[in-house]
């Protein structure tokens, strides 16, 4: 692992990043003694999505319309 000085990361720092990401991580240091390591962070997991129950239950082809009459009667229409 490539140990720099703060005054080299400060001047490299874009390419030291780049590296970085490409998974070479690297120690920055403060008069030859380590202080951190920067490394990739790894990307969260995906959030679930709508749709992650697709195949496993089926809606009436009536749906829309189901308790239709009983809903009328309730609102005195009498459909």
């Amino acid at each position: 692992m490539v140990t720099v000085n703060i005054h080299e990361a400060k001047t490299q720092l874009s390419k030291l990043v780049d590296q970085a990401v490409k998974g070479q991580a690297f120690v920055i240091a403060k008069a030859g003694k380590p202080l951190v390591k920067v490394a990739v962070l790894e990307a969260p997991p995906a959030p679930k999505r709508l749709g992650f129950l697709a195949g496993e239950i089926a809606v009436p082809k009536d749906f829309d319309r189901m308790g239709e009459a009983e809903i009328a009667a309730l609102f005195g229409s009498g459909a």
